[in-house]
């Protein structure tokens, strides 16, 4: 693109200084470029016409054509309301209100005129009515009419001031009559011929302004695919970077690691996790810097996985850290290694905000010594004060609950060589995300559960079930068994009528009088949370009644029950991570999911899918289509994610077309200097090196 995208929103005709202002703060446009790649999200087919006599209450928006026979000014004061009658060609009236623009409305409104009406019908007391419709009146109708009619996103603040999704589509009209010479192609004409894409320019004008449905659709796939081209063509290219330029430490020696298999381990090794191990073991000993994701459901054995990479690194005189985000969880993962290097006859530490003063003192020194091998702990580890001998190996748990910037630190401590990359999460990401998110990662998947581990049997029942739920408990409790209680909100907030957790607490208490009920939620202290996590832990309390800090917490074998208040009110993901604190042990698990009847449709979808599945890469599929990406991920990632048109849950085959595609150019060609590939360098070359989506207009 040129310097004509860069040009100030308030140079084009019809917008000027204050709505230029208004553009800037309500939808982030500034220039030209921002302007042209603000895309419709829906279009209005303007084409039928409907009879008063044909209209349903089903019906979104339709079209009706009659001629307005009288208008009165209705109410006093704020209920000051305009009503006109509009009678078509078979004599059916409907009434026309307007509650906002009374006066304007008044003196635009012709009496006695023919017009289009488009609006959303109402039937009220057996009449039809349409609120604050669009109109036009008949003879100024355009004989061109567009086929569809785009509809922009705005905000309260912008129709306030006039600005609707029609000002944007007359403003987007002016623009594109300037627009279109400077309009360049950005693909490159073998990337255009083999999948017979739209030109950009023409893609431009019929996302805007549809010359047909299926120039449409075309204009649609062109778009997408280049967004997603990009954006894999960028993370691609860092990947190669890397392995071209990053040189890792390499891990040759394993005999500690046979000596654990052979000596120590209790267990065997699921396929999963030993094809993963083998993935792993060929990129430590490649000579280049490692960075894989690790991937697997909540108990399939990621930890394990984790501490033979360690093992491996200790093996070859390399330190190792394993950094969790919460303190429940570092110590979770520290109890369960510490047993087994204890064994092993390795120093293993941890490191958490808690740590005393005199313990961090002999860590850090045995650290810099190399006497310590690995070390667990939270954010902790990342402070400038902890230092390595030689750090060769960082394990990043639950990473997108890290910012870059604070697991860049981590990478740092070795200024000698950069050390080998593991980021483990339980929580399982759809591939089109992970391909977005984490595209300059190699991914590792652990697809299969431990042998022995029961399927957790979930149910949902409603809250006049209640009692029997509560008799359910009872018995397991009497078998030697453990129950969480789990509760969406800490105290009641206004206008919602779900189970708050203080409640919660004491109706417990008074169903389960004989029993002990622990509670932990996210306002409490480190240490107070983590008494009654113990005291759970130890089986003193037989009952945990808590909010989602439990989501990544304490593993309970003995707990045997998940029972999850309001459940429509979670996300599919957390449902599914939650369900996995119990199932833990070789006890059957169950997970009940406690609702009232009132539910949304997606809330229903969510509740069936949970109760049909324990398979965590579905749960995820599902998740993505029905909240998107935005939520999925949290907000560190959200960058990756600044799609303009593309939908990751809805064009999963364009993405892997548009991965292949990138891949193929950059295998052909990796500095993309070939003369087949100009627009594509050109392209690159006039973004901002912040750009993180390369698909923008610059």
């Amino acid at each position: 693109m040129n310097n004509f995208f860069h040009t100030k929103i308030e140079f084009l005709k019809g917008v000027g200084p204050q709505r230029a202002e208004l553009l800037q703060k309500e939808l982030n446009i500034y220039t030209y470029g921002d302007l042209i790649q603000h895309y419709p999200f829906r279009y209005l087919d303007r084409t039928q016409f409907y009879k008063i006599a044909e209209l349903d209450e089903s019906m979104p928006y339709v079209q009706v054509r009659g001629r307005v026979r009288g208008k009165e000014v209705l109410g006093e004061g704020k209920k000051q309301r305009l009503a006109a009658t509009l009678v078509d060609e078979d004599g059916s009236e409907m009434e026309l209100v307007w509650f906002k623009g009374v006066k304007w409305m008044q003196k635009t409104l012709k009496n006695h005129t023919d017009y289009i009406v488009f609006g959303k019908p109402t039937s009220f007391n057996g009449k039809w009515n349409m609120a604050h419709p669009e109109l036009e009146e008949l003879a100024e109708e355009k004989q061109t009419a567009a086929f569809l009619q785009p509809v922009y996103h705005t905000t309260e603040k912008l129709k306030a001031f006039r600005v609707e999704s029609k000002t944007i589509s007359r403003i987007m009209e002016m623009l594109l009559k300037v627009a279109v010479p400077n309009i360049n192609e950005t693909l490159s004409p073998d990337l255009i011929d083999h999948y017979r894409l739209m030109s950009k320019r023409d893609a431009l004008i019929n996302i805007h302004f549809p010359q047909s449905v299926e120039k449409y659709n075309a204009a649609k796939f062109r778009l997408k695919f280049e967004e997603l081209f990009y954006i894999q063509l960028r993370l691609l290219r860092q990947k190669t970077v890397r392995r071209a330029d990053l040189a890792g430490q390499v891990f040759k020696q394993v005999p500690t690691v046979t000596e654990f298999y052979k000596n120590h381990m209790t267990f065997d090794l699921t396929n999963a996790q030993k094809r993963v191990i083998r993935e792993i073991h060929k990129d430590l000993t490649a000579g280049k810097q490692m960075n894989r994701l690790l991937q697997g459901d909540v108990g399939s054995g990621k930890t394990i996985v984790a501490f033979i990479t360690m093992l491996i690194a200790a093996d070859n005189g390399a330190q190792s850290v394993l950094m969790a985000p919460t303190e429940i969880l570092a110590d979770q993962h520290y109890t369960g290694l510490k047993e087994f290097a204890d064994r092993l006859g390795i120093n293993i530490g941890k490191l958490t905000g808690s740590t005393k003063t005199k313990d961090r003192k002999v860590l850090h020194e045995q650290l810099r010594s190399g006497e310590m091998k690995m070390i667990v702990g939270t954010h902790a580890l990342l402070e400038d004060v902890v230092q390595f001998h030689n750090l060769g190996l960082c394990i990043v748990d639950e990473q997108h609950r890290f910012g870059v910037e604070q697991r860049s630190k981590l990478w740092r401590k070795n200024p000698r060589i950069i050390p080998h990359v593991l980021v483990m999460t339980a929580t399982p990401i759809p591939r089109t995300l992970a391909m977005t998110l984490y595209g300059d990662l190699d991914v590792s998947v652990i697809d299969e559960m431990p042998a022995g581990r029961k399927e957790i049997v979930t149910v949902h029942r409603f809250d006049s079930h209640r009692l029997k739920v509560f008799q359910f408990v009872r018995d397991q409790i009497k078998l030697g068994r453990q129950v969480y209680i789990v509760y969406p909100l800490i105290e009641e907030s206004e206008g919602m009528d779900y189970k708050d957790l203080m409640d919660g607490y004491e109706s417990v208490r008074r169903a389960f009088p004989e029993h002990q009920v622990s509670m932990v939620h996210g306002k409490l202290k480190a240490q107070d949370k983590d008494y009654e996590m113990q005291r759970f832990v130890r089986n003193e309390t037989q009952i945990m009644v808590a909010t989602t800090v439990i989501e990544v917490g304490v593993n309970v074998p003995n707990a045997s029950v998940m029972i999850i208040e309001s459940a429509e009110r979670f996300g599919l993901s957390q449902l599914h991570q939650l369900r996995g604190r119990v199932g833990r042990g070789a006890e059957q698990s169950y997970c009940i999911l406690m609702t009232g009847y009132k539910l949304s449709k997606d809330s229903k979808t969510r509740l069936e899918t949970m109760v049909r599945t324990n398979n965590g890469f579905e749960i995820a599929d599902i998740d993505l289509k029905l909240r998107g990406p935005g939520d999925l991920m949290g907000t560190q990632q959200s960058g990756v994610l600044d799609l303009l048109i593309a939908d990751l849950a809805k064009d999963a085959p364009i993405l892997q077309e548009a991965r292949a595609a990138a891949q193929r150019v950059l295998n052909e060609d990796p500095q993309l200097d070939q003369p087949q590939h100009q627009n594509i360098m050109r392209h690159i070359k006039s973004l901002s090196v912040n750009t993180i989506n390369w698909s923008r207009i610059s």
